[in-house]
């Protein structure tokens, strides 16, 4: 399966921007920035072993809405996200099995130039090119 691990470079750029794209409609779509912001009710004067036991707890059901709002309510467009990833368009998502994503994605997530270069689109979205900020 073509990946963006192991296409031309010509395709890569074309395919990345395609990705850049559906990934600023998909996070728009699924609030998952707004979700992220979601911090724990911490009252004055808690102590510090409860303060992390709320962090925790907080931290959990952010990323349980996070997965909620990408996996039940928008299964569609995560599934287009993923294909997208592979060169597969979403009118042919149904050709494939779920496992060919899962080891197309390990591969891209597993090659540090690739990961590398979405953290400086991120970037540069954000309007942050300081090579010392952090994605």
């Amino acid at each position: 399966m073509k990946t963006l691990a192991n296409c031309s470079p010509r395709e890569f750029l074309v395919q990345t921007n395609r990705i850049r794209k559906a990934v600023e409609s998909w996070l728009t779509m699924t609030k998952i920035m707004e979700i992220r912001k979601n911090l724990p009710n911490i009252p004055e004067g808690t102590p510090d072993d409860e303060r992390r036991e709320l962090t925790v707890a907080q931290m959990k059901a952010n990323a349980n809405a996070m997965l909620d709002a990408a996996l039940d309510e928008h299964p569609n467009e995560t599934a287009e996200l993923l294909g997208l990833m592979c060169f597969v368009e979403p009118e042919d998502l149904d050709n494939h099995k779920m496992t060919e994503f899962f080891s197309a994605v390990n591969e891209m997530m597993n090659c540090r130039e690739i990961l590398d270069f979405f953290i400086s689109l991120t970037r540069l979205a954000r309007g942050n090119t300081s090579p010392a900020a952090k994605a």
